[in-house]
């Protein structure tokens, strides 16, 4: 029976087995939060905790995050469209931009050759800088170079690249008068005697230079007229250049002068160059005391560059080289002030005065003037002819422009006495500056 209640279930034996079961105390976990204890809510469960809160795509701030991505995306995007889209035309762009400078070539500058030195060295100046010891390239013609020829140098090492052909300056080409002037000697009022001797000196050593071999003698080199502004001294160079078929190269006096040191004298050596090459030809210097004046110490650079022209001016008319088929006419007004080596024979062999007009050229300058104009019958020409008043040819034909403007303002289809009588006092008027006759005794 003892057996029996030791083996049944239930009995004391089972309750110490169960006491071995049970498992051994063990410390709760330390707390994942460190610092201030939080209040326990009211009606919560204290064992539950709040999950950690992130951004998802139902969420507000998430979506705006993507936003911003989104946009820093399509703006990239773009940018890299962009890129590819003007990717072409820039190449494009450099494409054409070479073909344009292959067509325009490398630019280059323009100077005159100084000196050979051998092979492929010179040295070469410019008008605006130093002289410079350069390379000649192999592709220049050696036989085109001698000196005092222009070059073209490289822009940057200045190396001599080509050589320009032997062409006239430009300011040459432009003194060249390709249309003879519509005035002839009959527009020359008077004159006979000025007319006679320009022919003698100018004209004929060109058509006829056996007559001067025949008697011995050599023909002028050049002439000068002189006198009173308005006697006609263009106006007779003029009718030289449309009755002789010889070129004529006018030149103003001041266009001799240049703004450089050197280009003054250069431009007298090609315009004399030009008429040798384009002989028989006339040189007409306009003007000439703006640069042939009286020679004097000075310090002023600009004079002294005008003396040097006047120098070569002196060197060309009567140097070392002949000047047979090229005559100068020279023209000025105060040939007082002309320097006396250009006046001297062997330069100027002849010199032309221009007077007033006297009474017999008056009558035959306005009989020029008034040939066109529809005159009254009551115009009495010889009143004005016979006028003591000094008028040169040039005051004639302005009496002549003025009466005839003062019909027109009428409307007027004739020009009567009246009208030459108010153009000549308003003539005279402004001859005199505007001074009243006998205003100051």
């Amino acid at each position: 029976m003892g057996q029996n209640q030791s083996g049944l279930p239930g009995g004391p034996g089972d309750k110490k087995d169960d006491k071995k079961q049970k498992k051994k105390w063990e410390p709760p976990a330390a707390p994942t939060r460190v610092g201030k204890k939080q209040r326990k809510r009211a009606g919560a469960d204290v064992g539950s905790r709040l999950p950690n809160i992130t951004p998802n795509s139902k969420c507000k701030l998430r979506l705006l995050k993507l936003d911003r991505v989104k946009d820093y995306l399509l703006m990239e995007e773009e940018f890299v469209t962009n890129q590819e889209r003007l990717k072409p035309q820039d190449e494009k762009n450099e494409e054409d931009r070479s073909k344009v400078d292959d067509l325009r070539g490398s630019p280059m500058s323009v100077g005159n050759l100084e000196e050979i030195i051998d092979d492929s060295h010179a040295i070469v100046s410019s008008s605006v800088g130093p002289e410079y010891y350069v390379n000649i390239l192999s592709f220049v013609d050696k036989g085109q170079l001698e000196p005092g020829c222009s070059v073209l140098m490289h822009n940057k090492v200045l190396s001599i690249v080509g050589v320009l052909a032997d062409e006239a300056d430009p300011l040459v080409s432009v003194m060249k008068v390709d249309k003879a002037p519509l005035e002839s000697y009959a527009d020359v009022g008077g004159l006979e005697s000025q007319i006679q001797e320009i022919k003698e000196a100018v004209e004929l050593p060109l058509t006829h230079p056996e007559l001067y071999e025949d008697i011995g003698i050599k023909p002028p080199k050049g002439v000068i007229l002189y006198g009173e502004p308005g006697t006609g001294k263009t106006l007779l160079a003029k009718a030289v250049a449309n009755s002789t078929a010889a070129t004529f190269l006018r030149v103003v006096g001041s266009e001799l002068i240049q703004k450089y040191l050197g280009d003054g004298p250069k431009l007298v050596r090609e315009l004399f160059r030009v008429a040798d090459e384009l002989a028989p030809s006339i040189v007409f210097i306009d003007e000439i005391d703006a640069v042939g004046t009286k020679r004097y110490e000075s310090t002023s650079g600009g004079e002294r560059e005008i003396q040097r022209t006047m120098l070569e001016l002196l060197n060309q008319m009567d140097g070392f080289d002949a000047r047979g088929d090229v005559k100068v006419i020279l023209a000025t007004n105060l040939i007082e002030s002309l320097d006396p080596a250009l006046l001297r024979p062997g330069r100027v062999d002849r010199k032309i005065e221009f007077p007033l007009p006297d009474a017999k050229t008056k009558r035959r300058i306005f009989g020029i003037h008034t040939g066109k104009m529809t005159l009254s019958e009551e115009v009495n020409i010889e009143e004005f002819v016979m006028a003591k008043d000094e008028l040169s040819g040039a005051d004639i034909k302005a009496v002549c422009t003025e009466a005839g403007l003062l019909a027109l303002r009428e409307r007027r289809m004739k020009v009567t006495h009246a009208d030459f009588k108010k153009a000549k006092e308003k003539v005279l008027y402004k001859k005199k500056e505007g001074v009243p006759e006998g205003l100051y005794m």
